[in-house]
């Protein structure tokens, strides 16, 4: 597939959502997001305030995406939608709840769709409109649970499926979950998460269908792909 950097670069959200993440390194993340024109930084609610300050004082366009009910979402829907709103209120224009994994699992569509519902309307409902993404963790699912989570998410009115959390032992996303979600969960959009480490990696789940893209390697990602095209 061919693609420039700075195409590539507008589909990545530059990602850190390790624990141990310091204030320091969330200034180095935007910075990065900024001068290499990503779409946006991916970080924890702890985090979006000063984010979203330092972009705004930099006048740039990057967006503050930041996640509700991570990694586990086993939290009430109640309490996500709480966070979602919390979040958005300090400057997140993007959420990504992680799914009730165990109805998932369970195939209980009604508890799925509830969940979901409870973050859109947070989400879409407030004084600026946002986008909602939502986390299937597709590596624990079967292909019966992963399209009832494409189907629950465009019931409940979501923005984007996305595969996975990044964290969980099961794995993040492969080509063929990424075509599965597509082909099921348009018009959806798609975000591929989890082991994309390489400028292959990204352009591959592009042309799977992906839409977005996150990862924590997006600086090394471009340079690759600098380096191939020229």
């Amino acid at each position: 597939m061919t693609m420039s950097a700075d195409q590539l670069a507008r589909a990545i959200e530059h990602t850190l959502l390790r624990p141990e993440a310091t204030n320091e390194a969330i200034d180095a993340l935007c910075d990065e997001a900024i001068a290499h024109g990503f779409h946006g930084v991916c970080i924890n609610p702890i985090h979006v305030r000063r984010a979203a300050n330092r972009i705004e004082a930099a006048g740039s366009s990057v967006k503050v995406v930041t996640v509700v009910g991570f990694p586990l979402g086993a939290t009430l829907p109640a309490n996500k939608a709480d966070e979602a709103r919390r979040a958005m209120d300090e400057g997140a224009t993007e959420i990504d709840m992680v799914a009730n994994i165990g109805a998932l699992v369970a195939l209980d569509r009604p508890t799925v769709r509830q969940d979901i519902e409870a973050v859109a309307r947070a989400v879409h409902g407030g004084a600026v409109s946002g986008l909602l993404k939502v986390i299937l963790e597709t590596g624990v699912l079967t292909d019966e649970g992963k399209i009832l989570g494409c189907r629950c998410s465009a019931e409940g009115e979501a923005d984007f499926v996305k595969t996975s959390t990044g964290t969980h032992a099961a794995g993040g996303a492969t080509v063929q979950d990424v075509a599965l979600l597509r082909k099921h969960g348009s018009p959806l959009g798609v975000k591929a998460a989890g082991g994309i480490r390489t400028a292959s990696d990204a352009l591959t789940m592009i042309e799977a269908g992906a839409t977005r893209i996150g990862t924590s390697g997006g600086v090394k990602i471009l340079r690759e792909l600098a380096d191939v095209v020229s």
